[in-house]
């Protein structure tokens, strides 16, 4: 691959700072535990959007369409103002968790157009009202629905009839890694003239009146003899830089101080504070900026008069080399940047994809680009500052126990709105689709979460900011792998010093798991909520009512996958260093007593497997030893059938002494040999690939058959989080005198576990949907052609496990396609999003999805693991990840016999 857009990676990599600069503002830094100086609960009612316009961050700085440098020392981005609203548009809005009927939500309109790895070129479209924007509406109305009713958004407002809206499109475009174009293109989508303020905003992110704080830089308007106006930066990391307007405007300059007087009632130490440019154009206070032109936060104030249905541009440029005439190349530049643009995604989504799919795809990775973020975190100052020892942790504040923990780096964040913070599992499905753009990259962020600066001593991988203690899914050897595998395929060569340096931490991690999550030692593990938060009858993070423990048959699955994935990674390694071998034999002996403890069904004949129902459960053990499985048809039940990998049969070749360790282990232990499935008909195979799984043909068959019936897991869009039996069949489950039950819900949740704002009680997920398309794939190149099953369940048609697994990334995908009736499933029954041209073509990926009908439900900008529904297509018909996939070449010279084709747990030994 030879685009240039390849060449800035390949210098980047090089040591070329092309990735300093980047669209690393936060979109909501207000509400976020960073940012809470106090001991509440509840971050969201600490620190306000209607705070965040006056009051300093501590650790971030947050704005609309903006881009930062990768220390987030100068910030860069876009305030509007219609002439109507009471604030300017600085940061997007939105509801907290306690405003929203089903939890925090954003009530704006704004998409991730186009985007480079190197941020080389970007592009993001905001959807601004010309009428004062409803506030007010927005909360009140939201506050009167209930749990039962759908979101009150911001297009039900009636703010955007008769198109009376701006489409403001924002560019951003480097003529080199420190010079910076900045285009903005204002379209009046309206039958009228209308009036628009645009302010291209630059700040310095508040770090000097902190403790230790660094030195004071200051901008200063004015730039030299350039023909219009500008402003220059200078500090003392960063040196100097030169912000230029095309045209000759105002200059608003003010500190980025907070308000004292506004927020706390106490007086400031200076008159030119935070929302003074706010206060100058909105309220015409024109003390409130300094009129000397000094400060630490600028804007260039453009107003523009536009007729209906006509547009206009505004142009700038951040570089570090003064100009007189900065604007000669301007369009010569944006131009080249958008043809190698388009050329990278040319190379990138090659192979047999629609037009559609391209542009699916390009839309996916764009939003995943633009959600990186600036994350700035200080756990053990974070503890100081709120008056407590970090040597004495308090367990009634957040992570009081990650006083190790330090961030100070870019992040691939779920959304930077909803989400704005890292999540471990979440992560780990971004660097699956990084991988596909840039791979290093990709082992950053992997490489990130096991530094020792995130890495507790312990072992454990932080979850999340609002606590770093709960347990995310343990997918991260899994994405070690693949972006390791990936990479081998794209370039000739495996990095394998990322690969041995991930499996050595990867190793504490895995430890930790055995350690602190299998409250029995019986190899049935307890992991927590697991990401599923409301999926079952108890949150599963909190104590159980009556006490006990619940074995889950999810977290017993993921880790049976953490097995295999390290048992793959060791056998790899070995390759080259022979010393792996021994570890690799201890992975396999793990996996193994997992996987019997799987299937291992007790006096009491209660276990994970239930044979009548031919499913996996969750079994609530109670204080008084009794057992009762928890009967919820359920993803959890579904997750053991990810736990399957397969890998070549020259591994019997390859590490005889590997072969012959696992042979004399199962020999030693025959109990444990006769807990494993369908150990007499794979014991003598000695060619052909090898499996690893929990289950045999027979149980795959019937978990097959649940999951691939329309009227259980099987969705128009992909597999349900819960079977659609439970609609008419809910769960009932009676303890102490108390009921409680578990039912489909396809879209919003109707309960306020884990907080209320989270939904698997029916809603297509995609990261779930992308683990079963893997362990089918895998299926299937174990199995081959010969084992077959209805897909649909019930429709008489037979596919094979490479097909089904295609007809489940069709569903997927076909979330977002244009149907015959020209409708994208997304958009949901919105009239506008379907059928006007501004906006049909505008995809969101959001956080789930609609069990029945497709519609986009949750965050609507959790670009990051839906966006791997993006790239789905390629493993099918692209050029990269089809070849990653390696069906053929790993069926090639391995035939598998209708007898041998049953994957068998115990294949791993033979």
């Amino acid at each position: 691959m030879t685009d240039e857009e390849r060449r800035r990676l390949q210098e980047a990599d090089a040591g070329v700072p092309w990735r300093r600069w980047g669209p690393y503002l936060s979109e909501r830094q207000w509400g976020s535990v960073r940012e809470d100086t106090t001991r509440s609960p509840n971050s969201w009612d600490a620190f306000t959007h209607d705070q965040a316009r006056s009051r300093c961050y501590r650790w971030g700085e947050d704005g609309l369409a903006g881009v930062s440098d990768d220390k987030q020392l100068l910030c860069l981005s876009m305030a509007l103002w219609n002439e109507r609203d009471p604030i300017l548009k600085e940061r997007l809005f939105g509801l907290t968790n306690s405003q929203g009927n089903h939890g925090e939500d954003v009530k704006e309109y704004y998409y991730y157009l186009d985007a480079t790895p190197t941020a080389s070129y970007l592009k993001m479209l905001y959807k601004y009202p010309q009428g004062e924007y409803p506030y007010g509406d927005l909360v009140a109305t939201n506050a009167a629905r209930g749990k039962t009713d759908p979101e009150y958004e911001l297009i039900d407002t009636g703010i955007f009839d008769e198109n009376r809206y701006f489409d403001v499109f924002v560019e951003y475009a480097k003529a080199s890694p420190e010079d910076i174009l900045m285009q903005v293109t204002v379209h009046n989508r309206g039958p009228d003239e209308a009036r628009l303020h645009v302010l291209p905003t630059l700040w310095f992110r508040h770090t000097w009146s902190w403790a230790g704080g660094a030195e004071h830089p200051t901008l200063d308007a004015g730039t030299g003899d350039s023909g219009g106006s500008g402003v220059r930066a200078e500090h003392s990391q960063l040196g100097t830089r030169w912000f230029y307007a095309e045209q000759s405007v105002p200059v608003l300059m003010t500190g980025n101080e907070t308000n004292n007087e506004r927020v706390f009632g106490s007086a400031n130490e200076t008159p030119y504070v935070k929302d003074g440019i706010d206060r100058a154009v909105v309220q015409g206070e024109t003390t409130a900026v300094d009129p000397g032109g000094t400060g630490t936060k600028a804007a260039l104030h453009h107003v523009l008069a536009i007729p209906g249905g006509e547009s206009a541009v505004i142009r700038m440029r951040l570089t570090d080399t003064q100009s007189a005439r900065p604007f000669d190349g301007f369009d010569e530049v944006m131009t080249a940047r958008v043809a190698e643009a388009d050329e990278f995604y040319a190379t990138v989504l090659a192979g047999d994809l629609t037009g559609e799919d391209q542009m699916i795809g390009r839309q996916a990775l764009a939003g995943m680009i633009w959600s990186k973020q600036y994350y700035g975190y200080d756990v053990d100052v974070w503890l100081v500052e709120h008056g407590l020892d970090p040597l004495a942790p308090d367990p009634s504040i957040r992570n009081h126990d990650w006083q190790h923990l330090i961030a100070e780096d870019i992040i691939s964040m779920p959304d930077k709105w909803e989400y704005p913070w890292f999540a471990a599992w979440d992560l780990a499905f971004h660097t699956v689709a990084f991988a596909v753009i840039d791979p290093a990259f990709a082992k950053q962020q992997l490489s990130l979460l096991l530094n020792h600066r995130y890495l507790h001593p312990n072992g454990m991988l932080p979850a999340y900011e609002w606590n770093f203690s709960d347990v995310n899914p343990p997918v991260h050897a899994w994405a070690t792998l693949f972006v390791y595998e990936l990479e081998k395929i794209m370039t000739g060569k495996g990095d394998r010093v990322f690969l041995e340096s991930s499996f050595q931490k990867l190793m504490r991690n895995f430890g930790w798991w055995l350690n602190r999550k299998d409250a029995d030692d019986r190899n049935i593990f307890q992991g927590g909520f697991l990401g599923l938060d409301n999926i079952g009858v108890f949150d599963r993070s909190a104590p159980l009512p009556g006490g006990g423990r619940i074995d889950q048959a999810d977290g017993t699955a993921w880790m049976a996958l953490y097995s295999q994935n390290m048992t793959q990674i060791a056998v790899e390694l070995a390759r080259e260093n022979p010393i792996y071998q021994e570890q690799a034999l201890a992975l396999l002996e793990n996996f193994a007593w997992i996987a019997a403890a799987t299937n291992y069904v007790g006096p009491d004949q209660i276990g994970l497997w239930d044979e009548e129902d031919g499913f996996y459960y969750d079994v609530l053990r109670r204080p008084d030893g009794t057992a009762i499985p928890l009967k919820v048809r359920s993803i959890v039940g579904l997750m053991p059938l990810a736990a399957a990998t397969v890998v070549s049969g020259t591994v019997r070749t390859d590490f005889p002494e590997l072969v012959e360790g696992a042979t004399e282990f199962l020999t030693r232990h025959p109990a444990l040999t006769a807990a494993l499935p369908g150990q007499g008909r794979q014991a003598q195979q000695t060619e052909g690939p090898v499996i690893f799984a929990v289950f045999n043909q027979e149980r795959l068959r019937r978990i097959l058959a649940k999951m691939l019936d329309e009227q259980e897991f099987l969705g128009p869009h992909g597999i349900r989080a819960i079977s659609r039996y439970h609609a008419d069949h809910p769960y009932v489950f009676s303890m102490d005198g108390q009921e409680y039950s578990v039912h489909y819900l396809p879209a919003e949740s109707d309960t306020g576990m884990f907080g209320g704002n989270s939904n698997w009680r029916g809603p297509v997920w995609a990261p779930m949907n992308v683990m079963f398309i893997r362990a089918l794939l895998n299926l299937y190149v174990f199995a081959g052609d010969d084992f077959t099953v209805e897909c649909p369940t019930g429709s008489g048609r037979q596919m094979n496990l490479y097909q089904v697994a295609e007809e489940l990334t069709e569903r997927l995908v076909s979330t977002f396609r244009r149907d015959a009736g020209g409708r994208r499933p997304v958009h949901g029954g919105q009239p506008v999003f379907q059928t006007d041209p501004h906006w049909r073509d505008l995809l969101l990926f959001y956080e789930y999805y609609h069990g029945d009908n497709g519609a986009g439900i949750g965050a609507s900008h959790q670009t990051g693991w839906s966006g791997t529904i993006g790239i789905l297509p390629l493993l099918f018909r692209g050029s990269i990840l089809r070849d990653q996939a390696r069906i053929p070449a790993q069926r090639s010279g391995e035939s598998a016999t209708a007898e041998s084709a049953a994957p068998q747990p115990t294949e791993v030994t033979r």
